[in-house]
């Protein structure tokens, strides 16, 4: 995920931390300092516990991790956000009861913290407070109020993430119990739909006075929803499709001696915004619209292409999978990326490309000749 940087690797997995993330440090010391009326101390209070809280959210994508690497899922990495974690996994098993301890892994962890909390807190007679309590009749910063906190956060946690509507972990689990009786586009189908009912009433419940909190959290539930669906659907209309099927091999090229100019000539009479830039047949950069761009801007149309292309980017193969390239494309934010066979440049695979062969095939699945693929999952958790 762009904009990250790496805290530490734990299982060969890095932890990052997004740019954003002291923005949610900034909103704590405001939220339980000046809002609250509690000053400076209540300030150092809520950067103490958001902190903590932020190694909760972790422990709790270990969890999913820690479930995935057993079924023999690689994680690329977790990614810490203002909102909260992503474990990005690779794939999710097939079978339903996998995906189901996937996701209730993380919870898992939740319920298990505040479980040792609990216990401990009946052990050196701790008195825990409400977070209702903490917030309203904060007096100092103690280890009682810290130790309250963590406790009512993880139940929260862990009971907010079994809410059955995506993108919680309780999405997840509905689809997987869903998935031992219906199709897989089905079940997630039937799971949408049903957390964007529950988004629905979060949404009136907080219009009609239960807080402007409760309306984020419909919207990010609803669009999380729809974006679930639509990533399932998707993968199952270009599931076992290849580049080879799609790409375009009839594509204007640049040579590295080419200036910008050239490029803006050939946009303004042809469909194509991205070049290939070839040494004979040897592919050697792409100049993408936006580099084009960046070049007008920068240095002026006499720029030559070798100076604006890009260099370090992915090459794809006629027989690399089409949902593998997509991902590609979304990974690296670009919209082509180049075709290579045996060492040679043959063509160019747009976002467009993906989309007019999405279509077709939506229109008739049995258009084109398909291969066996990996399973029909999604790749972030």
């Amino acid at each position: 995920m762009g904009g990250s940087f790496k805290l530490l690797t734990v299982w060969g997995i890095d932890i990052k931390v997004h740019v954003t993330f002291p923005l949610i440090l900034i909103w704590a010391a405001i939220q339980f300092g000046y809002l609250a009326g509690n000053g400076m101390a209540g300030g150092v209070f809520g950067v103490i516990v958001i902190t903590l809280l932020f190694v909760i959210v972790t422990l709790h994508e270990l969890g999913h991790s820690y479930a995935a690497l057993r079924y023999g899922v690689p994680v690329e990495q977790i990614v810490l956000l203002p909102l909260g974690g992503v474990a990005q996994l690779k794939n999710i098993p097939e079978k339903p009861w996998q995906e189901f301890v996937i996701a209730i892994a993380g919870p898992a962890v939740n319920f298990a913290i505040a479980l040792v909390l609990y216990l401990f807190a009946r052990l050196f007679n701790l008195q825990i407070s409400s977070l209702d309590t903490l917030l309203n009749n904060f007096t100092s910063v103690t280890f009682n109020a810290v130790f309250s906190y963590l406790f009512v956060y993880n139940l929260f946690l862990g009971l907010f993430n079994l809410i059955p509507a995506f993108p919680m972990d309780g999405g997840r689990i509905l689809r997987a119990f869903l998935a031992t009786r219906l199709d897989y586009v089905r079940a997630t189908a039937v799971s949408a739909t049903i957390g964007r009912a529950i988004a629905l009433l979060f949404g009136l419940y907080g219009f009609l006075g239960g807080g402007f909190s409760l309306i984020l959290i419909a919207f990010f539930v609803y669009i999380g929803a729809g974006q679930e669906r639509e990533t399932v659907t998707t993968r199952s209309v270009l599931r076992g499709l290849t580049v080879g099927q799609a790409f375009s091999r009839q594509t204007q090229t640049l040579r590295p001696d080419d200036v910008v100019q050239t490029a803006v000539n050939l946009t303004l009479s042809s469909h194509q915004a991205n070049y290939p830039v070839c040494d004979g047949d040897q592919l050697v950069g792409l100049l993408t619209y936006p580099q084009l761009l960046q070049a007008l801007h920068e240095s002026g149309p006499e720029t030559a292409v070798s100076v604006a292309m890009l260099t370090d980017l992915p090459i794809l193969s006629p027989t690399s999978d089409l949902i593998d390239a997509q991902q590609l494309l979304r990974d690296n934010q670009l919209t082509a990326l180049p075709v290579m066979e045996n060492g040679r440049f043959v063509g160019l695979l747009t976002t467009s490309d993906i989309g007019e062969i999405y279509s077709l095939v939506s229109a008739a699945p049995d258009l084109l000749p398909r291969r066996q693929h990996e399973p029909l999952l999604p790749t972030k958790h």
